[in-house]
């Protein structure tokens, strides 16, 4: 029996289509531009793009989530951020 190794790697894209946009946060497309808040990029061409860490920053601010909160965490676990 071959055992084979694969080094796969994934990239995440940064910058998404208003429709990965959407899939993204789970709302549907067609609900996504007036629902989310977070304005676009405009990119050469005037294609519109989102910024996943936007979009991350939004969907954090609706769980109640902080940047502050996660440090608070990682301190008593001893470590750094």
């Amino acid at each position: 029996m071959t055992t084979a190794m694969f080094n796969i790697k994934v990239i995440q894209p940064r910058m998404l289509s208003p429709k990965m946009a959407a899939d993204y946060v789970g709302i549907p497309q067609k609900r996504f531009p007036v629902t989310c808040p977070v304005a676009p990029v405009v990119m050469p061409g005037d294609k519109k793009l989102y910024d996943v860490r936007d979009l991350d920053k939004w969907l954090d601010e609706l769980k109640g989530g902080t940047d502050a909160a996660d440090d608070d965490i990682i301190g008593k676990l001893g470590g750094t951020r």
